[in-house]
Parts: C-alpha cells; structure tokens; sequence
C-alpha cells in the first residue's frame, strides 16, 4: 500500500520475514518445542508454589507472579510465531496486532516492576531479617503483585488508546512481530501526543523499576561488606537470580528499543531476528531455571515432588508386571 495517502487499515504486513524455503519447518518445530519447555517449566512451579503451603511466604509469591508472567507474555508471542513460520503470506489484521502489543509490552513492564518488587523484598529479608515477617506480609505482598499488575494494564491502555486514534499511511511494519513505535511511525496524522506521552511512559517503565532496584541493592551491598559471613552468602545465594534476571531482561529490551528507533541495517538480518526475540524467548527459559537451581527451599520440594512421582510410577509398572 502506498505510504502516501491516508487509510483505514485493516490489518499489517510483516516484513521481517523472508522466504526460507523447507527450513520453516524445522525453525516451527523448534519454536514449538521452545514454547512446550516455557509453559512446562512455568507452570510446574507456579503449582508448586500454589500447592505447597510451605511455600505461601512473600518472596515464593512474587516468583508465582513472575512465572505467570512469562506464561502471559510467551503465549502472546509463540503462538502468533508459529502461525507466521508456516504462512506464506505475513499479515496480521489490526484488533489482534493490536491486542498482540497489549501482550507483549505489558509483560515488559510488568516483568521490570516485578524484579522491582522482588529487589525490595530481598531488601528486607537481608537488612532487617528479624522484623521480615511483620513489614513483608503474604497479604502485603498479593496487594503489591495485584498494584504491578493494574499498573502496567492502566498504563498501556493509555498508549494503546492514543495509537487506535492514529490515521495510518502505510501498513508494513519491518518487525517479526507487532510493534508500537513502528505503527506510530505509519501515521500521517500529528503524532505529537503519542511521542510525548511515549517518552513519558518509557521514562515511568524505566525510572518507577529502578529507584527500589538501586536503593534495595545500595543497602545490600553496605550489609554485606559489614555484615557476616553467613548474611554475604544469604544475600548472594538469594539475590545472584535477580540480578542475572535484571540484567539479561534489560539487555534483551534494551535491544530491541534501539532496533525500533535507529537504523540497524548495518547488523545481519539474522542476528537482527534472533536479538529481537531474545527478551520474549530466553527470559522465560532461563527464570524457572536459575529460580528453581538456586532457591534451595523451592529446589527441594521439586526434587522431592519428582522424586515421588518416580517412586509412584516404579511401583504401578511392577504392580502391573506382577
């Protein structure tokens, strides 16, 4: 469509895509299989967390919402990946693009502001181990979870909203997926709001996460180096997942801001497309993995409740065989 005369667009090309001939079916079923680890891994330990009473404590519950998180925005992307690598023409109609974006930057923000929520507790559990359990409530810590979420929903509704009011002069989007600043840059109508009210939400999704980030850590830090040895290993057994999390997401988004926003054409295509999924496909990989291996109380009672699963089925196979 000609990118000089106004429309009413119905849907979007993605242009990103190039045709791989018979590779897309290997490149579908090692999506799938990403997606199938993803949910696996997820949900295996948001139910045991749920199921495990044990587990009921502020910091068990913020890593529930976290997982739930990588669940809702990996389903936001995967799913749309997976239609997209078998088709052979990439277009997406408007309300799902749309709805796609919803997805995935909500995830984004409420990913930053959960580790946010996380580093603060953290803080507390370190700094003042014995008034933990009267300033970190389970009940505090659904009201906090609950606030990230409606946050990040209300704040996005925004955006959303000043985007659908856009008239749009083209409909190619030179992404894998839908993107927002690239939609915004389609529009021949003013713009100025959404630039304005986008930095504003930019500044918000960086600055709100990391004000507790950075002050939970000062303070850490200054009691590790005074404190004893056994505080020095608590605090790196329970706060080395966070950062690596923190960082490995804020390199990921990173990324992908700059993608948006500069020309990047001087990077191979390939490296371009696997950067600009690393956010949506490593993080919720790697969270359950690092979170599981290194909270010893959580790695425990998976092993036991894998341990009792292989037990039962020892025991119903010999019981079948005799």
């Amino acid at each position: 469509m000609s990118n000089s005369t106004s429309l009413t667009v119905s849907y979007f090309i993605l242009g990103a895509y190039f045709n791989i001939g018979y590779l897309r079916y290997l490149c579908f079923m090692i999506t799938a299989m990403l997606y199938i680890v993803i949910v696996v891994a997820n949900t295996s330990l948001i139910v045991v967390i749920c199921v495990n009473r044990s587990l009921h404590e502020p910091m068990y519950l913020f890593l529930c919402s976290l997982f739930v998180n990588e669940l809702y925005g990996s389903t936001g992307l995967f799913p749309f990946l997976l239609v997209q690598i078998l088709s052979d023409i990439h277009t997406v109609s408007a309300p799902l693009c749309f709805l796609q974006i919803f997805c995935l930057y909500t995830y984004a923000n409420i990913q930053f502001c959960n580790l946010a929520v996380m580093s603060y507790d953290r803080y507390i559990a370190i700094c003042y181990p014995l008034q933990y359990n009267t300033r970190m409530t389970s009940n505090k810590a659904a009201i906090l979870i609950i606030l990230v979420w409606l946050y990040s929903f209300v704040k996005f509704l925004i955006t959303l909203s000043l985007n659908i009011r856009l008239t749009l002069c083209g409909n190619i989007i030179d992404s894998l997926y839908c993107n927002n600043y690239l939609i915004v840059k389609l529009a021949c109508s003013d713009t100025q709001v959404n630039n304005i009210y986008g930095l504003f939400s930019i500044v918000l999704s960086i600055l709100v996460p990391l004000f507790p980030i950075l002050f939970s850590y000062m303070r850490i830090l200054r009691v590790c180096f005074s404190g004893s040895k056994q505080t020095r290993q608590k605090a790196v057994s329970t706060c080395t997942p966070h950062l690596v999390s923190l960082l490995n997401f804020s390199f990921g988004c990173s990324f992908e801001m700059f993608q948006s926003r500069f020309d990047m054409s001087g990077v191979p295509s390939v490296l371009r497309i696997i950067l600009s999924l690393y956010f949506l496909i490593i993080q919720p990989l790697m969270n359950p993995v690092m979170y599981g291996l290194q909270m010893s109380k959580l790695r425990n009672i998976c092993k036991h409740v894998l341990h009792y699963k292989l037990l039962a089925g020892g025991r119903n196979n010999k019981s079948i065989s005799e």
